[in-house]
């Protein structure tokens, strides 16, 4: 068996046992999500109550009453079928932009040997979709744009293209590029809004990693004083042993350096770090359900500077995503005249 069969059965226990990383790291490795359980591998999972054959893992959502995982694996199965992003276009143009961006990944030396990329690019939509008949845009835009989080983020949350004055008379939107829903969505979107392409070899994540690991003391100081100065603006007194804290602390360093896990909201203020711009994270304020009931604070929204780094190391060129429901999107303008890329 190869390793994609082995990340399907376990994609099928983790419907089972409730374990959506299991599900994403299945997703994030190719994996079909239609994959039907063949007889020999429901013997080898040999939970005959459970399992059976012709089973995807959309019928197993639906067994076992996985509401929020059936929501995303309709999502993505409805996406494979009809999404058409630009990454997916010309692969050999995709390669070549990534090995363009390994190349100009470096690590700072001294005492803040953190990594930072040394161009400054920027993906938008180009101005000549303008001029396309309707119909044409309208078919561009499906294949191209998540729709569900441009409304979201556009009418049930407005947070983004709520100014007349921004949007309409100056031309200046911001559109929701289509994302994949596996647990590298943070690194995802932010190489989409910056070069266009997926972290699909893990360069930003290791980059992501060795930054965290090798500027442990700067970033772990950081981190502890926000979130004592977080817990105590809430009313949630508690206090933490210091071997507590660096438990959570190796967490954190754990994500990082493993692909398709989900990331917080610390990595995202390393990133900014790497590409030394600032990163808007226009997100929901609150967790829903799938039945849309409130379960708590998302606490992504935000702006994420670079603060370690010198003011003019840094640029000033912000870079935008979207948070909705668990799940990050690339936020890009069109162009216009005087902006490109």
């Amino acid at each position: 068996m190869k390793k994609t069969d082995w990340l399907f059965l376990n994609a099928c226990v983790g419907v089972l046992e409730g374990d959506l990383a299991a599900i994403e790291a299945y997703k994030s490795s190719g994996g079909d999500i239609a994959r039907q359980l063949t007889a020999d591998e429901v013997r080898l999972l040999n939970r005959p109550s459970a399992f059976d054959v012709g089973y995807t893992l959309v019928h197993l959502a639906i067994r076992f009453q996985r509401q929020d995982m059936l929501a995303i694996l309709l999502t993505e199965v409805s996406q494979q079928a009809a999404k058409c992003i630009p990454a997916m276009v010309c692969p050999e143009l995709t390669e070549q932009i990534r090995r363009e961006v390994a190349a100009s990944l470096h690590q700072r030396k001294g005492d803040f040997a953190c990594y930072f990329l040394t161009d400054l690019v920027t993906f938008t939509l180009p101005a000549d979709i303008e001029d396309l008949p309707p119909t044409v845009q309208e078919k561009l835009f499906d294949e191209v744009l998540d729709r569900d989080v441009q409304k979201e983020l556009e009418e049930e949350s407005p947070i983004i293209n709520w100014s007349l004055e921004l949007a309409t008379r100056l031309d200046s939107r911001l559109y929701a590029l289509w994302n994949r829903t596996a647990g590298d969505c943070v690194l995802d979107s932010v190489l989409q809004a910056t070069w266009g392409i997926y972290d699909k070899d893990s360069v930003l994540r290791k980059a992501l990693h060795d930054s965290l690991h090798d500027c442990s003391h700067w970033f772990y100081t950081l981190w502890k004083d926000w979130e004592s100065w977080y817990s105590q603006s809430f009313g949630l007194h508690f206090s933490l042993r210091e071997e507590q804290w660096q438990e959570d602390w190796a967490f954190i360093l754990s994500l990082a350096s493993q692909p398709g896990a989900s990331l917080e909201q610390t990595h995202i203020f390393v990133l900014a770090h790497i590409l030394r711009r600032p990163i808007i994270v226009y997100g929901v304020k609150y967790y829903k359900s799938f039945r849309r009931e409130t379960l708590g604070y998302t606490r992504f929204q935000g702006v994420y500077l670079p603060l370690l780094w010198e003011q003019s190391f840094c640029w000033k060129s912000p870079i935008a995503v979207g948070y909705t429901r668990g799940h990050f999107s690339a936020l890009v303008a069109m162009e216009n005249d005087g902006y490109g890329n």
